[in-house]
């Protein structure tokens, strides 16, 4: 892992958080308890802070970037596949954003929301909370449904698990 200070702005990490080899975190980004951010993930906090809640997960070859003045919120218990870019926007609490998703500046994506995997969100749009959404470009389909909702639960879940048994094997 590298971490890296930028313009007098060092990254905050929790101390149970996991951050794998080769992933590189710079600038204003704060990191919450139990979170993971994988192999291959860039996190750059030079231009607008980025915040990550507890118990996120950040998975491989995510990156993460953000406007200006225009900060990247994700809370707590969210999920952020492999191969996504988040720009500028606000993932809300128990989001899932599918492998290979795209979410532009000023979305918010609201708690509970399922977005597909490979689905694009144009800067500016509004997803509201508890549904599948998923395309390029991203359309509502319907709500999750409870099988949808303890899966999500469960990843999460595993991620912190994982995180700790590689922050473990570290030391």
């Amino acid at each position: 892992m590298k971490i890296y200070e930028f313009n007098h702005k060092k990254p905050q990490i929790h101390k149970t958080a996991f951050i794998a080899e080769g992933a590189v975190i710079t600038g204003d980004v704060t990191i919450g308890a139990y979170s993971s951010v994988w192999f291959g993930a860039v996190i750059r906090g030079d231009v607008s802070p980025v915040i990550i809640g507890n118990n996120v997960n950040i998975q491989d070859n995510s990156v993460l970037h953000q406007s200006t003045d225009l900060p990247l919120i994700i809370e707590d218990d969210v999920t952020v596949g492999h191969l996504c870019i988040l720009h500028s926007c606000t993932i809300r609490k128990n989001a899932l954003i599918g492998m290979g998703s795209t979410i532009l500046d000023g979305t918010e994506i609201g708690a509970g929301t399922f977005i597909g995997a490979g689905s694009l969100i144009s800067g500016g749009k509004i997803i509201p909370p508890n549904v599948m959404a998923y395309g390029r470009p991203a359309k509502v389909v319907r709500d999750v449904n409870e099988a949808e909702k303890q899966e999500m639960k469960r990843n999460i879940e595993s991620y912190v698990k994982k995180g700790q048994i590689y922050k473990d094997s570290k030391q």
